[in-house]
């Protein structure tokens, strides 16, 4: 079952099927890659059968955890930065409803930034609420999330005190690291999040699922999701295999024609969150060696009133990815009016969902006479299982791509270089030498 299927008829303009045919053979063979584990990063591969080998008790522990979660808490704070997170919200973003009403808990997330301001916000939202924390971290020493930890901590024991320990649930590696320690020595409940799964491949493990069990959604039905993408998206062949021709695509355009920037886009405001986890996992996987497309996001039609001009009518160094719908949830009959007033009666014979689609339709083809090649994600109506498909989906195109580009796409040592400069001018010890020299330039950054 294909719940999620490419259409590239928007890039035809630009190139032609035999040159996207020129790609099949390399892009094949980047999936064997991935398939035989002879690729670069390949000890990172565990969530390419990750769906297949999850078992039943292991999804059966993280229900009845949430349950156990949402009987003693209004709450739930999940403490973590990039996948460690990205994932989860984007599953609650865009599988809950704007503002529901029962079924699960609020989640809320923290950890992700050092903003005092953000911190304060969510200290002082918590000190009338029952809450309990999810902390996701593989070493424990991701230094926003230890931070965050440390802080939530203290409030749970002032406020909890020996039962503190009751509400604080870790997802962290099985055998190593400092949050191991931590919750081996406290007896926390843990989750192990498998050696072989880097952050930003980990939604569909206990790192995303725990949340999503928590606010209400059914973690069995994503995971049926992703296995049957994994079951399509391994064996189909080229031109029946949405993923490689994703793949292929997109790495056409930036190698042969030069385009530096691809935008994912939807008509769904609750889509934004989930173009964050899209950003990261590209972003990380891609951005290496002066190479890679930028990936940003946009949501439309809200943004077709400011970025929208530069995307119709500037720099041509742009590629469009458009996520679509084939049916809402909702739908809205716009009323007719006697006066008319606002001139609006022609639209009278339309719900709101169709004037969506219909803007959709037109954005696509003004942005493709505008230049801009674009592709579209057509999804089945979006539920839990169509979420773990479109996962699924993009993480096989995230990892083929990277390999055609000749990057490793599980690995990110860009990352690190931000981190050993804050290390350095935060005292840690060990970076003595760096901070002499970054005192130096800053000290020269202030008298110039």
């Amino acid at each position: 079952m294909r719940s999620v299927k490419l259409n590239y008829q928007g890039v035809l303009n630009f190139i032609s099927k035999d040159e996207i045919n020129s790609y099949k053979e390399k892009t094949e063979e980047a999936l064997q890659k991935l398939i035989t584990k002879t690729g670069l990063g390949n000890e990172y591969l565990g969530w390419l059968n990750y769906s297949n080998t999850i078992t039943d008790e292991e999804i059966d522990r993280i229900n009845q955890v949430s349950d156990k979660i949402k009987q003693n808490s209004d709450v739930l704070v999940v403490i973590g930065i990039g996948g460690s997170y990205l994932g989860a919200k984007a599953a609650l973003s865009i599988l809950r409803d704007y503002y529901p009403t029962q079924n699960g808990i609020e989640v809320i997330f923290f950890g992700n930034s050092f903003s005092s301001n953000y911190a304060y916000e969510v200290l002082r939202y918590l000190e009338h609420k029952e809450f309990s924390v999810n902390v996701i971290s593989k070493s424990g020493t991701t230094t926003e999330t230890a931070v965050a930890f440390r802080i939530i901590r203290s409030i749970l024991h002032k406020k909890y005190g020996s039962k503190a320990k009751e509400r604080i649930y870790v997802v962290t590696d099985e055998y190593k690291g400092a949050l191991r320690k931590l919750a081996n020595k406290e007896g926390y409940v843990s989750f192990s999040l498998p050696n072989d799964v880097g952050g930003r491949y980990s939604v569909l493990t206990s790192v995303g699922l725990l949340p999503m069990a928590v606010n209400g959604i059914d973690i069995k039905k994503v995971i049926q999701g992703a296995k049957d993408a994994q079951n399509y998206l391994i064996n189909a062949p080229f031109w029946e295999n949405d993923a490689l021709l994703y793949a292929a695509i997109r790495n056409i355009f930036h190698q042969n024609y030069r385009k530096d920037i691809e935008v994912l886009a939807s008509f769904e405001p609750n889509f934004t969150c989930f173009g964050e986890w899209w950003k990261q996992l590209f972003g990380e996987s891609e951005g290496k060696h002066h190479k890679g497309l930028f990936p940003t996001t946009l949501v439309y039609s809200t943004d077709l009133h400011s970025i929208g001009q530069y995307i119709q009518d500037g720099k041509r160094n742009i590629i469009e990815t458009i996520i679509s719908f084939d049916k809402v949830k909702y739908d809205i009959p716009i009323p007719y009016e006697k006066d008319n007033l606002d001139e609006l009666n022609y639209l009278s014979d339309f719900t709101l969902s169709k004037v969506n689609e219909i803007a959709r339709e037109a954005t696509i083809m003004a942005h493709i006479d505008g230049e801009v090649p674009v592709m579209e994600v057509q999804v089945a109506h979006l539920d839990e299982y169509t979420f773990g498909y479109l996962v699924y989906f993009f993480m096989l195109s995230a990892a083929v791509s990277g390999y055609l580009l000749g990057v490793n796409p599980f690995n990110q040592e860009g990352v690190e270089d931000y981190k050993r400069n804050m290390f350095a001018l935060l005292n840690k010890p060990g970076y003595e030498e760096l901070k002499r020299k970054l005192e130096a330039r800053l000290y020269e950054k202030d008298n110039n």
